[in-house]
């Protein structure tokens, strides 16, 4: 415990310290979060810890390990700070209701392919809008706009979040990747628009995504009554490797239709063929429920529909 008097006459300043120190546990990368230098922010931490009278974290040269009563209140600094950032909003809401930052971000098998196209019309219809992206995975897309890191976030359902509101913008369905000689998955030549069926795929394996892409949860689930497996002896950390996998003829894999009509698998010696009953991803879009900007993201939804629909398989 630190012999100091009790002072609330705190900073959001040295509260951003703290949080970003309860992030990084490491204080130069908490200080190049928050854009100062390593003394300074270290001056900051102690400064706090005075004024509240209690030691918030235990250092070492090497690690940095939050109290249990830091913890406590970097937990509520994080509350505070997203109250904060809302005020701010609310206010710069009156003044440019369509302007100002917005932090948005996207899963990696979504914003490649969806957000190039949308861009230009964002920014003709919102050319006061200061747009920042961020590519991660769902999971840290979902911690980044509850804690106030992001505004707004495009991910894939079944994946359900919790306390968010959300808005439906299209549903993705796949189609089969296959080398041109894997002709058993080819579709029936009296009637090659109705593609194939989860049953033509029983007992095969798949190249997928590597676990932590929500397509690889998708891709497994798109025919839940079917017995298709995961090939482990493979997995890719993008799209486009995945292709090159299989236009060597290594396997098959399932691509969703956005990344195909955004040309992914363009001038890949790959067959595409569509997949009539595969349960599809939902593309949606999330934000906080507080957010004072909610007309805005519906706005900005619809141009993400709008785009989506003008996309079309070279």
């Amino acid at each position: 415990m630190i012999d100091a008097p009790y002072n609330t006459n705190l900073t959001l300043r040295q509260l951003r310290f703290l949080v970003a120190v309860a992030d990084e546990l490491n204080f130069s990368r908490a200080a190049e979060r928050c854009y100062v230098s390593q003394p300074t922010l270290s001056v900051g931490l102690r400064e706090l810890e005075e004024r509240l009278g209690v030691t918030l974290a235990e250092r070492t040269k090497r690690s940095v390990i939050l109290t249990p009563v830091g913890a406590q209140i970097a937990e509520r600094a994080r509350k505070l700070l997203q109250d904060s950032r809302e005020i701010e909003e609310l206010a710069a809401a009156q003044a440019s209701p369509e302007g100002g930052t917005l932090r948005m971000g996207a899963i990696p098998t979504i914003g490649p392919f969806l957000i190039p196209r949308a861009m230009p019309a964002l920014k003709s219809s919102f050319p006061d809008l200061q747009l920042y992206l961020r590519e991660e995975m769902t999971g840290q897309l979902l911690e980044g706009v509850h804690s106030g890191r992001l505004d707004l976030v495009i991910y894939a359902e079944p994946y359900a979040p919790a306390g968010l509101d959300t808005l439906h913008l299209f549903d993705d369905g796949y189609h089969l990747a296959a080398p041109p000689a894997v002709s058993p998955l080819s579709p029936c030549p009296s009637q090659p628009d109705l593609g194939l069926r989860g049953a033509d795929l029983d007992g095969r394996q798949l190249m997928l995504l590597e676990q932590g892409h929500c397509l690889h949860r998708h891709a497994l689930s798109a025919f839940p009554e079917r017995d298709i497996q995961q090939d482990e002896s493979f997995a890719a950390t993008s799209l486009s490797t995945l292709i090159s996998m299989v236009s060597e003829g290594l396997g098959i894999t399932l691509l969703p239709d956005l990344a195909i009509d955004a040309g992914v698998a363009a001038g890949q010696d790959v067959v595409m063929t569509p997949l009539a009953d595969a349960c599809p991803r939902r593309i949606t879009l999330a934000w906080r429920p507080t957010s004072v900007r909610a007309d805005l993201f519906r706005k900005i939804g619809e141009v993400l529909r709008d785009a989506r629909g003008s996309l079309v398989a070279p």
